[in-house]
């Protein structure tokens, strides 16, 4: 999970820079709703075996690529156009909700279970982003149905680091 945070760590830095584009980021937010649905799937039961690590792990590397592969590119972005400024407090809130969740997985008030609930929750955020940033532009509207959903898996994650089962 700590990769997830520095993977969308480098597609904030990526859009603040403007070494990415919004449709750029957009579909890299695609592929880490990928790689959280792998990691949501493998968590399912409880476990996390060595061959679903190994190829969370792969994803994670390729995701790996394409963000740098696309950092540095000869698309741009304007990192001041609203468009952009949105993506980048959307993917910022995914950055402090993956910390939240990580952070309840290593002091054990988060369950594999819950886990694995929780970063299915991060699959639908990431896919909300892609899709409103698939065409270049994140429009107010697109961002307030974001946030509506960011608002929610923030709650569950409350609600489960709270709920008094330990790991």
């Amino acid at each position: 999970m700590q990769r997830d945070i520095n993977q969308e760590t480098q597609v904030e830095q990526g859009l603040k820079s403007g070494q990415l584009n919004t449709g750029e980021a957009a579909g890299l937010e695609r592929g880490e709703a990928r790689i959280d649905r792998m990691e949501s799937k493998a968590l399912k039961d409880g476990n996390l075996s060595q061959a679903e690590a190994a190829r969370i792990q792969r994803a994670q590397n390729q995701e790996s690529g394409a963000i740098n592969g696309l950092k540095h590119n000869e698309i741009t972005g304007n990192p001041n156009s609203a468009s952009s400024q949105r993506m980048q407090g959307d993917v910022q809130r995914n950055i402090n909700q993956q910390n939240r969740i990580e952070q309840g997985v290593q002091s054990g008030h988060l369950t594999n279970k819950e886990a694995s609930r929780l970063e299915r929750g991060q699959v639908r955020v990431n896919r909300a982003e892609a899709q409103a940033g698939a065409d270049g532009h994140v429009n107010a509207r697109e961002q307030a149905r974001i946030q509506h959903r960011e608002n929610m898996q923030s709650k569950h994650i409350y609600r489960d680091k709270h709920n008094g089962r330990q790991r």
